[in-house]
This record gives C-alpha cells, sequence and structure tokens, in this order.
C-alpha cells in the first residue's frame, strides 16, 4: 500500500523563511522610518509575525539594521542602473542622478537618522556611488556641458557633499525634502555648469 501523505507536496521551509524575511524587512523599513528607537516588538507586528520570528532571522536590532541597509543599498544602486546616467544628455543625466537618491530617502527615511550607518557587503555606495558620477561628469565636461576648468574628480566630491549637507538639513528640518532637493539640483548645476561669461 502506498502512503498517502508521501504524495502530498510539502512547502518549502526556504521559501517561507524567504517570504517572512521580506516581510520583516519591509516592516522595518517603514517602522524605523517613522520612529528609529522602535522595539523589535513593533517591528514583528508591523510585519505580521512573531517577536521569536524576527529574533529567529535577525538576532539582534543591529543585524535587522544592517540587513536592511543591504536592500537599501542594492535598491539605489539599481534605481541609478535605470537612471541613464551613460545614455542622457549630462545635465540630464545629472538631474537623474540627484532624484534618485532623494527617491531613495524618501524609501528609507531610516538613513538621514541613524547616527552610524553600517556599511553593506555588497554595492557599497561609497565605492560604487562615486566612479559613475565622476564618469557622468567627465561625459558632460568632454560635451562642452560642464566647466573643464576643474577636475571630474574634484566635482565628484564637491557634488556629493552637496548631498549630505542637503540631506542633513533635511534630518535637522531645517528645509523640507522638496525645497532641500530644489537646492541641491540648483547648487550641484552651478557648480558643474559652464563657466560664465565676465561682463562686456
Amino acid at each position: 500500500m502506498v502512503d498517502s501523505s508521501a504524495a502530498t507536496p510539502i512547502r518549502p521551509r526556504r521559501a517561507d523563511a524567504r517570504r517572512s524575511i521580506d516581510a520583516i524587512l519591509d516592516a522595518a523599513r517603514t517602522v524605523l522610518g517613522e520612529r528609529p528607537d522602535a522595539r523589535m516588538e513593533e517591528v514583528a507586528a508591523a510585519a505580521g509575525v512573531t517577536r521569536q520570528t524576527v529574533y529567529a532571522h535577525f538576532p539582534s536590532r543591529d543585524a535587522l539594521i544592517a540587513a536592511l541597509i543591504e536592500v537599501a543599498a542594492d535598491e539605489y544602486i539599481a534605481a541609478l542602473d535605470a537612471a541613464g546616467l551613460d545614455t542622457a544628455p549630462p545635465p540630464d543625466a545629472l538631474a537623474a542622478f540627484l532624484d534618485a537618491g532623494w527617491r531613495f530617502l524618501r524609501r528609507h527615511p531610516l538613513i538621514l537618522n541613524l547616527a552610524a550607518i553600517p556599511r553593506p557587503t555588497a554595492n557599497d555606495p561609497h565605492d560604487v556611488v562615486p566612479p559613475r558620477l565622476e564618469r557622468l561628469i567627465q561625459r558632460g565636461q568632454d560635451t562642452g556641458d560642464f566647466d573643464r576648468s576643474l577636475s571630474a574628480a574634484w566635482l565628484t566630491s564637491a557634488v556629493i557633499g552637496l548631498q549630505h549637507a542637503a540631506a542633513a538639513e533635511v534630518a535637522e528640518n531645517r528645509l523640507t525634502a522638496q525645497e532641500a532637493a530644489s537646492a541641491c539640483l540648483e547648487s550641484t548645476l552651478r557648480v558643474c555648469g559652464r563657466p560664465t561669461r565676465p561682463p562686456a
């Protein structure tokens, strides 16, 4: 006689675990973004799982935040991949680069409130972003869209510094996200823009 229970498909535990992890990370993004000091129990409730399930996947709050940063980094790099940085006209590509950063911060507001951000093991923006931005600025200098009197490397550092300054203004509630984005774009275009002609 054949055991009928052997023919019953068993849902893979790995798929269940992956769904739990995704639900926890999505809940953490929202809950910690709204309340950076929220407890793990609040994340569990938002994810629809038990506190024990959260700790089974993430043994500490720091481990949960580190995993969230890994996901955020992957999403940010994917957004840059889709932004046309190597193909759009350089001024448009630069605006798209900045916009990708602001959309990233809107989706992951926790980034603005972390005193120390753990470095992801893959797709670390500190390593991946500067070369892409420098390549874009160099392309703009080659086409005459951006000032060539300063090196692309220096302008890259300046643009990233402007991004950090704008994000800090939002974190300190001195500017709204929209005001900071507009100020950052205008400042960046001025820094990278063609040199102005002296008055005749």
